[in-house]
């Protein structure tokens, strides 16, 4: 299992504890019910509903084991950050080439680039990290280098 830090808001972290608590206490007796069913109907090798089920079943301990993992290596975002330069948790506007935009940095588990949460991960993230505001950034991706002007950080 994945033992590496994730960088996670509090809210992000009520989020995972809740979906492992629905897994384990109501995913996990509801698929075993419909494994209890589906042994009463006879032959299991021939039973699609039992291989089903334990399909199922496998899927959901493999889910409550990465979400188990990602909350034991959980590191809160300080949400109190300063605003002297880019950390997990900065909401940072710059302008590119593009335009103006605006990322929040967050660890991987809450990145969600269409809402402008960027992964510290990502090579956005990355570059943007420790960075002031007035400072220019060489973003290297696959598809070439870009740069970014920090235009505040908040």
């Amino acid at each position: 299992m994945n033992n590496r830090t994730q960088y996670i808001s509090e809210e992000g972290l009520t989020k995972l504890r809740a979906d492992l608590e629905e897994l384990v206490n109501v995913r996990r007796a509801e698929i075993a019910q419909r494994i209890h069913d589906a042994k009463e109907h006879g032959d299991l090798a021939e039973n699609a509903e039992y291989e089903d089920a334990k399909n199922e079943q496998a899927f959901v301990e493999g889910q409550i084991q990465r979400l188990e993992a990602l909350i034991k290596n959980a590191i809160i975002i300080d949400e109190t950050h300063g605003t002297d330069h880019v950390q997990i948790g900065s909401t940072v506007k710059v302008e590119g080439t593009d335009g103006k935009e605006v990322f929040t940095i967050v660890g991987s588990t809450e990145a969600s680039p269409r809402e402008g949460k960027i992964s510290n991960e990502s090579p956005v993230g990355r570059a943007l990290l420790g960075k002031h505001k007035g400072e220019s950034v060489v973003v290297h991706v696959p598809a070439g280098d870009f740069s970014y002007k920090i235009l505040e950080i908040s």
